[in-house]
């Protein structure tokens, strides 16, 4: 039934938990998985900035976020070869973070989408989103849930 699980990370102790149940899961299931980082886009320039400045900052940026993601999906391959589960990782940079959790779970036919979430409760729902609920809005795949 479930085949390719979608498993977005971003290196919090939250994150490993998602990557130690959705490596469990997909070995009870026989499934693989896809893991993901989604880095956030660099700052847009504000007035007076140098151009050569924001150049240098944007290739910074860059650099330090593709290197994390780098680095998290290694531990997450790692860990997937260790469980015997077939692991692809992607990242991408994006600060629509539920829209690019969705967007690859359509481009690589993942079947389910688990995530962890930060339950924040509804006052910190209000002052800083969630991401959970807004993949739920966007995608129709199944989506577990880890709190």
């Amino acid at each position: 039934m479930f085949k390719k699980l979608l498993v977005p990370i971003d290196g919090s102790e939250l994150s490993h938990q998602a990557i130690q149940q959705g490596l469990d899961l997909a070995r009870q299931l026989g499934a693989s998985i896809q893991g993901f980082v989604v880095e956030a886009m660099p700052a847009l320039p504000t007035m007076g900035t140098h151009l050569a400045n924001y150049q240098r900052e944007v290739a910074e940026h860059e650099a330090t976020t593709e290197a994390h993601a780098q680095r998290l999906l290694k531990l997450f391959s790692t860990a997937a070869a260790d469980a015997g589960v077939a692991f692809e990782g992607a990242y991408e940079r994006n600060d629509d973070v539920a829209g690019a959790i969705a967007g690859i779970a359509d481009r690589h036919a993942c079947d389910m989408i688990v995530m962890a979430t930060h339950g924040r409760g509804a006052f910190g729902e209000l002052l800083f989103g969630s991401q959970t609920k807004r993949v739920m809005s966007l995608s129709k795949l199944p989506l577990l849930v880890l709190h």
